[in-house]
């Protein structure tokens, strides 16, 4: 992509900030010019936050239903996956699985607890409640 080339469109998920592209300038070297982005990169953004928030509908939903744990819900709001959340926490992806079944999350450790909490970002009474 050419300098010249670079979207100047604007992308209101962007704010007022600006993202790095490379492209390549008059001589032929690559270098990084500042973008506004594009339409595309707005709707596909806006598709992918629309969502992340329809699956943590569905999760609470599941949840106050009780056939699953805050946990899932909490993890689908902070826009997280198993894989990500795992990533952060340190728990394997199939003791988080596990700790989707409400009866497990409610004997649960008070130390493990804390662990997912602090990856979520939420104190440990806000993690064991229900949305």
């Amino acid at each position: 992509m050419d300098v010249n080339d670079v979207p100047q469109e604007g992308n209101c998920t962007l704010g007022s900030h600006r993202k790095a592209l490379y492209a390549k300038d008059a001589e032929g070297m690559m270098v990084i010019v500042p973008s506004r982005g594009s339409e595309v990169d707005e709707t596909v953004t806006m598709q992918a936050v629309h969502r992340m928030n329809a699956l943590a509908e569905e999760a609470k939903t599941r949840v106050l239903a009780g056939q699953s744990a805050p946990l899932e819900y909490w993890m689908c709001a902070r826009r997280m996956d198993v894989a990500l959340l795992s990533q952060i926490s340190g728990i394997w992806q199939w003791r988080i699985r596990r700790h989707f079944n409400p009866q497990r999350f409610s004997q649960l450790s008070p130390r493990l607890l804390a662990r997912y909490a602090e990856a979520l970002g939420l104190t440990t009474a806000q993690l064991q409640t229900r949305p």
